[in-house]
C-alpha cells in the first residue's frame, strides 16, 4: 500500500503553515554506517524551493501551532537547523542527513522517531555559506560540515582541495571529488579545538595565490583554521567563508 505523501489540509491552521513554512513528508528513513540518518522528504503543495547548495532548513521538531508547546516551554526547542544534503526539484524531494547526537534533545528525539508518511514542517532554504566564484575551492571540517559540503561539492566547477575530519572511516559521507580530499580520523578524541584538523590544513600543498574556503564545524576550530589561512598563507579575511555549527557547553549557535 503507497503511503500519501500530500499534507492533509487542517482548515485555517493548515492555510497559515502552508503561507509561513514549507510542509511534507518523510518518504524514507536510512540508518547511514556512521552515526547519521538519511531523510527524505517528499514537498507537498510547494513546485520547487529557491536552494542553492550548502543552505539550510530550519526544521520544526515541535508543533509550534498547539497550545501545549507554548505552555510547556517547548517552543524554545521547536528548531533545529539542518543543511541540505540534496534537493531533487523534478521530483520535489529534499534530503537530509542527521547526524544521532548523544543524549535525549529535541532534534535527536525527532530523528529517531521518523517513519515513512509522517508530516513535516520546515523553514524555506536559508544561509550565504554558499560557492564563490574563484580559481579553486578549500574546504575544511567535520562530520557537520560533511553535508553541506557535499552539496557544495556537487555544484564546483573549480579545482577542489580539502581535508575532512571523522573519528573513524566508517563516519565518511559520500563526498563527491572524495579522492582529493585529504581524510583525518581522530578516533575518541573530542572534535572541539582539533589540533589535529589545523595541522593537516598547514600540512596541504595549495596553489600560491589563494582561493576562496569554506571552514565549518566546532567553533573554536573553525577560528583557528581561519587564524592559519589569514595570518600564516596571508589569505585575506574575505577569502575565507567560515560557519560555526556548534561548540560544546553552548546552545543556539543555528
Amino acid at each position: 500500500m503507497s503511503v500519501e505523501t500530500r499534507p492533509t489540509r487542517r482548515g485555517v491552521r493548515g492555510r497559515l503553515l502552508d503561507l509561513m513554512f514549507v510542509r511534507g513528508r518523510v518518504r524514507e528513513v536510512r540508518r547511514a554506517e556512521g552515526r547519521g540518518r538519511w531523510i527524505g522528504i517528499r514537498i507537498g503543495d510547494v513546485p520547487s524551493l529557491d536552494w542553492t547548495p550548502g543552505q539550510q532548513v530550519r526544521v520544526h521538531v515541535a508543533d509550534i501551532t498547539t497550545t501545549r508547546t507554548w505552555l510547556s516551554g517547548a517552543v524554545r526547542h521547536a528548531l533545529r537547523t539542518y543543511s541540505v544534503w540534496d534537493y531533487d526539484a523534478s521530483a520535489a524531494e529534499l534530503e537530509l542527513y542527521v547526524l544521532d547526537h548523544e543524549g535525549d534533545g529535541p532534534g535527536a528525539r525527532w530523528a529517531r522517531a521518523l517513519e515513512p508518511g509522517q508530516a513535516v514542517v520546515f523553514g524555506k532554504p536559508e544561509g550565504r555559506f554558499t560557492l564563490r566564484p574563484a580559481a579553486y575551492h578549500l574546504f575544511v571540517g567535520e562530520e557537520t560540515a560533511s553535508v553541506p559540503f557535499g552539496a557544495m561539492l556537487r555544484a564546483a566547477r573549480d579545482p577542489v582541495h580539502g581535508v575532512i575530519e571523522v573519528a573513524r572511516p566508517g563516519d565518511r559521507l559520500p563526498l563527491p571529488e572524495a579522492e582529493r580530499l585529504t581524510w583525518r580520523y581522530r578516533g575518541d578524541a573530542s572534535a572541539a579545538s582539533s589540533a589535529s584538523l589545523v595541522a593537516a590544513v598547514r600540512g596541504l600543498e595549495l596553489p600560491a595565490e589563494p582561493g576562496i574556503a569554506y571552514v565549518a564545524g566546532e567553533a573554536r576550530t573553525v577560528q583557528s583554521v581561519r587564524a592559519h589561512l589569514v595570518d600564516e598563507r596571508g589569505w585575506p579575511r574575505r577569502s575565507v567563508l567560515v560557519k560555526p555549527f556548534w561548540t560544546p557547553g553552548k546552545r543556539g549557535m543555528e
